[in-house]
């Protein structure tokens, strides 16, 4: 155990990650060392920031929180302490059934941490942050909170009310983050589309990102989690007109037939989806789509199912992800309907779409040999260096790797002519300048 470390945890989703590089950045303040490295916890003070969105990442958690006790018990770490979304939701079942943790906070207290360790907390440095991503990319989360009422997510009752964070602030922090050095904004938050109508009263998001795109060192801005009801149609003119603003949109849909839309409380139609993809392609060429959709969520039946089907193979997103319902206390669904689909059901229908989107993936792919893009180096390995274009989100989205047969530098940008590809992953070789 090492004296005045900390060692800071994440579990979950880029929101909570910006929530640790915050409290990161706290704890130096203070005169502490911090770690974000859960393979090297040897801290006497060590913070859990936990998910608890759905039934398999609260069993992260969990086994994390277990394990860190262990640790304890023998002496290897000081202090444990959670904090987070499943803290958030279930803070008296936690505080009953895990007395190895020190104390629980939860999503948005967790400044009280500071104080209970006789620590100030540095208002002055509210927005700042230690990037524990590589430093030229970071996230930039831009609101908390949802006030969709979909029937099967958690996430309202855990965050409560959308609250959008005021331009000025954003843009603020976007010109001290860019004068680090980070050049690519990974915008976030559970809902982009609402942002600033419960600020300002009306959809900020395509002034925002302008505004982020007016800014020097800028290079690539990228939207993750729009909501497809009143979307905000003028983003697509700034995508379009913006080269800083990546083609590229991260819009879960999670389902397309009527009666699962409207079981689901997404107030949106089939018919109103695919009119919004329609036009979304057409205003934004050549974007690169990335959705979420879920199978078995109660009352889903083989004609549902098949509609999706459909639905994947007719759209051909570029990127796509997919998940088996989970029936969490608490929400709408778990009130209402009845978790009647068999576990093995929703699976096999999780593992047929899969299979479908793997197919579509690789042939859009494939499609990229021989053309060339803007790809901006992230890290290099032993045979490779391995960087992204435009169209890829980090951790999530296909790479594109580099024979280490020239120099190149992560953090930088490179035109790279595709070579090859294959079901995840693109192969190049750098132009010279």
């Amino acid at each position: 155990m090492k004296k005045n470390k900390v060692d800071i945890i994440t579990l979950g989703c880029s929101k909570n990650l910006v929530d640790s590089e915050q409290l990161m950045r706290q704890f130096i303040a203070n005169g502490y060392t911090v770690s974000h490295d859960p393979e090297k916890v040897t801290g006497e003070i060590v913070v859990v920031n936990t998910c608890g969105f759905i039934g398999d990442a609260q069993e992260e958690s969990i086994n994390m929180i277990l394990e860190l006790g262990e640790a304890r018990k023998k002496g290897r770490i000081g202090r444990l302490y959670v904090m987070g979304c499943l803290s958030e939701r279930f803070l008296r079942e936690m505080q009953q059934e895990l007395p190895e943790v020190d104390r629980f906070y939860g999503k948005f207290n967790w400044k009280e941490l500071l104080s209970n360790l006789g620590k100030p907390y540095y208002t002055d440095l509210a927005s700042d942050r230690i990037i524990t991503t590589p430093p030229h990319y970071a996230y930039l989360k831009i609101a908390e909170g949802c006030n969709r009422m979909c029937s099967y997510c958690s996430i309202p009752i855990i965050t409560g009310k959308y609250q959008s964070r005021p331009v000025d602030d954003i843009v603020n922090e976007v010109r001290l983050l860019t004068k680090r050095g980070v050049k690519e904004f990974q915008v976030i938050a559970q809902d982009l589309t609402y942002y600033g109508l419960d600020l300002y009263k009306q959809l900020m998001l395509p002034e925002l990102i302008e505004r982020i795109s007016d800014i020097e060192g800028v290079e690539w801005i990228r939207l993750h989690y729009a909501y497809p009801a009143r979307f905000p149609y003028d983003l697509l003119r700034v995508m379009r007109e913006r080269e800083n603003v990546c083609k590229y949109m991260d819009i879960a849909l999670q389902h397309i037939s009527n009666p699962m839309l409207k079981n689901m409380r997404r107030n949106i139609t089939k018919e109103e989806t695919y009119h919004l993809l329609e036009e979304i392609r057409k205003e934004v060429p050549g974007i690169h789509l990335r959705t979420t959709l879920m199978t078995g969520h109660p009352g889903e039946t083989e004609k549902d199912f098949d509609e999706m089907v459909e639905f994947v193979k007719k759209i051909r997103f570029e990127r796509m992800g997919a998940f088996a319902y989970s029936h969490e206390k608490g929400t709408y669904s778990y009130t209402h309907y009845e978790d009647s689909i068999p576990s093995e059901v929703k699976q096999d229908r999780l593992d047929y779409i899969m299979r479908i989107q793997q197919d579509i993936s690789a042939d859009i792919n494939l499609q990229k040999i021989g053309r060339t893009f803007k790809v901006i180096i992230d890290r290099e390995e032993d045979d490779f260096y391995i960087g992204r274009t435009e169209f890829d989100s980090p951790e999530v989205d296909p790479e594109v790797l580099i024979l280490k047969d020239t120099l190149l530098t992560p953090g930088e940008f490179y035109t790279v002519k595709i070579t090859d590809a294959d079901v995840f992953d693109l192969y190049g070789v750098p132009m010279k300048s």
